[in-house]
């Protein structure tokens, strides 16, 4: 599969989603489709985690290294500072 963009990647995957779901496709087919939603769901996976490495060596390179884990939870917490809580 060649390189894609993550968003396009993601809409891709939906697609392939929905159409498992909402299809009458024959069991050849649906395996065809779910093996290419595999690759791609690992192909962003991927992609996911190089942004993450990434991430975290631009805040290593800060004047003060420090390691902040990304936590799904926080993600969701409106108005959140981080400068409160170095």
């Amino acid at each position: 599969m060649a390189e894609i963009k993550y968003e396009d990647g993601l809409a891709k995957l939906e697609e392939l989603v929905h159409e498992l779901d909402a299809s009458e496709l024959g069991l050849e087919d649906r395996l065809k489709k779910f093996e290419e939603g595999t690759k791609l769901a690992r192909q962003l996976l991927a992609k996911i985690e190089k942004a993450q490495k990434k991430v975290e060596v631009l805040i290593q390179q800060d004047e003060k290294p420090e390691f902040i884990p990304f936590d799904d939870d926080d993600a969701n917490v409106e108005g959140r500072d981080l400068e409160d809580e170095a």
